[in-house]
């Protein structure tokens, strides 16, 4: 899953693809990369992050998931708004990636109208809240029942389970243990439940606090490290920031841990 932030203020490439067009040509270069899938956000997730209202956020997205989509690009759109997610599918994403894991009580029902797969994250808090002192008694068991419970609610609205990935939030709500426990055995506790998981390590500051300071567009190599050893826990997905080192590090760990050069 290639990211690509349609936003003023995204921690790594923070408006360098606001304009509609950088936008589009960003995506398609990812895809033609051998990215899966493009992941579409129009709202900053950063820690700190403002809010965006539905309209504005639909503006930046929708115009970018439309030109991809219809240029054949396989999309995602990420956002917690039902609004959005339904002008987004409308569009032409094939899927919903929700950070909060359907806060929006409408956004269920909007998954489940349209028959998009779903990605259900974790995330303690809100972007606003959620590094300030976060705390977990059990972070793997925590996490996976609370997604657990999510997927439970997207089910009963009429989502199939087949549709829905589970994705721990690395960096959402977590400190540097929290992360590094989630990437060592919660990946594999989320794959035992039968669902797909997502991971999306890439560039996040908690790498910076393991080798120190670095740059995001420096850390490319860093989460590499990071989704080789989520796939090897059984992870389905990996969101990158770099395409192309993303993919060779997941095909050899794909030939090592599936047999599947």
């Amino acid at each position: 899953m290639g990211v690509l932030n349609v936003t003023p203020d995204s921690f790594s490439d923070g408006g360098r693809f606001l304009d509609q067009d950088a936008a589009v040509a960003h995506g398609l270069r990812m895809w033609s990369e051998g990215a899966d899938l493009i992941d579409v956000g129009g709202e900053s997730t950063r820690p700190g992050a403002a809010d965006v209202d539905s309209a504005e956020e639909a503006a930046r997205v929708v115009p970018v998931i439309a030109a991809l989509a219809g240029s054949g690009v396989l999309v995602s759109v990420d956002t917690s708004k039902s609004a959005v997610a339904a002008a987004g599918v409308e569009a032409g994403a094939a899927v919903i990636n929700d950070v909060t894991a359907f806060s929006d009580p409408a956004m269920a029902a909007v998954a489940a109208g349209t028959g998009c797969g779903v990605v259900l994250m974790h995330m303690q808090g809100s972007p606003r809240t959620m590094q300030a002192d976060p705390r977990y008694g059990d972070v793997v068991a925590e996490v996976r029942d609370h997604l657990l419970r999510r997927a439970g609610v997207a089910i009963a609205a009429g989502v199939a389970a087949e549709r829905i990935c589970l994705d721990p939030g690395i960096g959402f709500g977590k400190n540097l243990r929290h992360n590094l426990d989630l990437l060592a055995t919660g990946v594999a506790a989320l794959a035992a439940t039968g669902h797909p998981v997502l991971v999306g390590a890439s560039r996040k500051s908690f790498l910076e606090r393991i080798l120190g300071p670095i740059p995001p567009d420096e850390r490319d190599t860093a989460t590499a490290a990071a989704h080789v050893l989520a796939i090897a826990g059984g992870a389905a997905a990996i969101r990158v920031h770099s395409v192309v080192e993303g993919l060779r590090s997941a095909r050899v760990a794909d030939a090592i841990v599936r047999g599947t050069p």
